[in-house]
């Protein structure tokens, strides 16, 4: 099973009342057989699943391959166990826009109602901000996060669905995290990735960007005035920068024209404004001044965002020769491929599998013969 990113049309609109009451009906019922079925943290560890988590929106009778599956699944399964939470073991904090920064808030209530350690709290809400953290920061796809959504279970499994938006191309991407899965924060955290679409990313979370992490890391303990002497560099040179950034990205010449085009200066990375920037000095300031050991000790700093880690990045590269990756994290279209071998040959145990398992879950559910009928429909016609 693949589980990581997913990229999906931008919707938007409400969903109808009725739809809601029924996928939280419904997401109730699913919830109560997964949980019997298998536990509370294999409960959580399918929802990090794209699979799954695309499978059961579809059960719940939204569309497969829109962005509100997201934010209506999450928000339908909160509400779903609602006061069931103790009962089920399961607890599901934030949702999407301003609900996802009560999150940490949602996580303290839940702490002190089980009388949870301190520690393992506020362990809970540090990798609830740093999954966030990282997915605006530190892969610099062009989507911004906007749902964030932090699953846990009382024996302490977590996991984080959010989704990000590009409203230059109207799409949508959801990015996954399980904690077992989890070695490193900062180091390829999604157990996998999935995804329509491709692009030129800044990924500072791929193992080829080890040497970037260790320098930008080395960068800020170097003092205040010797990382600004880099960056003063840069905006010295910052137009024959953007050229030699836009050929390598191009792969081959090109014209002044081309060099002027839109997609170059829209793009994350060649976007930088070298120009004077007050927050960017004082940010490096800030953690110039408190040292950071580590690489997620830097992204772990109050005020440090995209801007802060592309800057370092570029000095790596550009005045150090750290390169980072620029691939890509997304893999694979949807996890079973497609019936015309684009991006892969459908893996037919798999899918069949998918189907089955939900299937049986689906007839275990305390709902109408009808209803289970048209759920089996669905889970038939559509590709997850």
């Amino acid at each position: 099973m693949y589980r990581g990113i997913a990229t999906f049309t931008l919707d938007y609109g409400k969903c109808p009342r009725w739809l809601f009451e029924r996928m939280v009906r419904l997401g109730r019922e699913m919830t109560r057989v997964l949980i019997d079925e298998y536990g509370p943290d294999e409960f959580i560890k399918r929802l990090a699943d794209p699979v799954w988590f695309q499978s059961l929106g579809t059960v719940l009778a939204f569309d497969w391959n829109a962005s509100g599956l997201t934010t209506i699944l999450t928000a339908a399964l909160k509400e779903g166990i609602r006061g069931q939470e103790k009962c089920l073991g399961v607890f599901i904090c934030g949702g999407k826009g301003k609900t996802s920064l009560k999150t940490p808030e949602e996580i303290t209530s839940w702490g002190q109602k089980l009388s949870l350690p301190e520690n393992k709290t506020n362990s809970l809400i540090y990798n609830s901000k740093m999954a966030a953290k990282v997915d605006s920061s530190l892969v610099q796809d062009g989507f911004q996060i906007y749902h964030h959504t932090f699953f846990f279970s009382r024996n302490g499994a977590w996991a984080v669905v959010q989704q990000g938006m590009n409203i230059a191309n109207q799409t949508a991407r959801r990015y996954h995290w399980f904690s077992e899965k989890i070695i490193d924060l900062v180091v390829e955290p999604h157990s996998g990735v999935v995804s329509d679409s491709r692009g030129v990313v800044l990924n500072l979370v791929a193992k080829e960007s080890d040497k970037t992490r260790k320098l930008s890391a080395e960068l800020v303990q170097s003092g205040y005035k010797t990382l600004m002497k880099d960056i003063e560099l840069l905006r010295k040179h910052s137009s024959t920068l953007s050229r030699m950034l836009a050929l390598k990205f191009k792969g081959e010449k090109l014209t002044f024209l081309e060099l002027a085009n839109a997609e170059f200066k829209t793009h994350p990375v060649l976007a930088e404004d070298f120009s004077k920037s007050c927050y960017l000095e004082k940010i490096l300031a800030r953690v110039t001044d408190e040292k950071p050991k580590t690489y997620e000790e830097l992204l772990a700093t109050p005020g440090v965002g995209p801007k802060t880690m592309r800057a370092l990045a570029l000095v790596g590269e550009v005045i150090y020769g750290a390169e980072p990756s620029y691939e890509d994290p997304a893999r694979y279209s949807f996890a079973h491929g497609g019936k015309d071998a684009t991006p892969y040959p459908v893996d037919r145990p798999t899918y069949d599998f998918t189907i089955q398992t939900m299937q049986r879950l689906v007839t275990k559910t305390k709902i109408s013969p009808f209803e289970k009928k048209r759920i089996n429909q669905r889970l038939i016609q559509h590709p997850f």
